[in-house]
This record gives structure tokens, sequence and C-alpha cells, in this order.
């Protein structure tokens, strides 16, 4: 099992658009790809609280790179992330990684 932390960066005052976006949106259409999330959070204490930190659970690369790019052409997926940013962009940047566990890692 492997673990992808990603970090949405949010254009200022967006983050409550990009929360309803992955509550309404989303995680329906991931769900029909097969995309496993770990969890999401944003921060209380940060350098900003304009960020959403969320984990996706894979398999193998192999897998992630089959399911994140259907997802990526999803027709719908892209009709509506055009329909929520039609006030302009929600997301300024993204950060992404995949994380290894270490031997002592209670997650694996």
């Amino acid at each position: 099992m492997i673990h992808e932390l990603r970090i949405y960066h949010c254009v200022p005052g967006r983050l409550p658009a990009l929360l309803k976006r992955f509550d309404t949106i989303t995680l329906k259409i991931w769900e029909r790809h097969g995309i496993r999330q770990a969890g999401f959070w944003t921060a209380e204490i940060a350098p900003s609280n304009q960020d959403l930190y969320y984990l996706l659970e894979w398999e193998s690369l192999a897998e992630r790179e089959e399911k994140w790019n259907a997802f990526q052409a999803d027709p719908e997926w892209i009709a509506k992330r055009a329909e929520t940013e039609k006030d302009g962009a929600i997301v300024a940047a993204v950060e992404n990684m995949i994380l290894k566990p270490t031997a002592f890692s209670s997650v694996k």
C-alpha cells in the first residue's frame, strides 16, 4: 500500500468552494473510478489557513496512474470542474507526494 499526500493551496477566500466541490462532486466521481481517500484536513494552526490536505491510498503506482488518469479525463469531472470555476480559479497551486512508510510506521 502506498499513500499519496496532496496539498491544495487555494486562491485566497476560495477554500470553501474547494471543500464544497469535494463534498458534492469530486468524491462521487472518485467512487466511480475506485479512488480511495484516507482522509482530508484543513489546518487550524499553520502558515496558511487556505490549504486543503488529503491522502489517497493506492495498491501500486500502476493503479494510481490508471485510475487518476481516468478520473482526470472523465467528461463529468471536466464539466463540473469548469462549472465550479466560472467565478475564477479555486486552486492556486498543488503539491503532490508519494509517501513510503518507514519500518516502524503504524500505517503500512
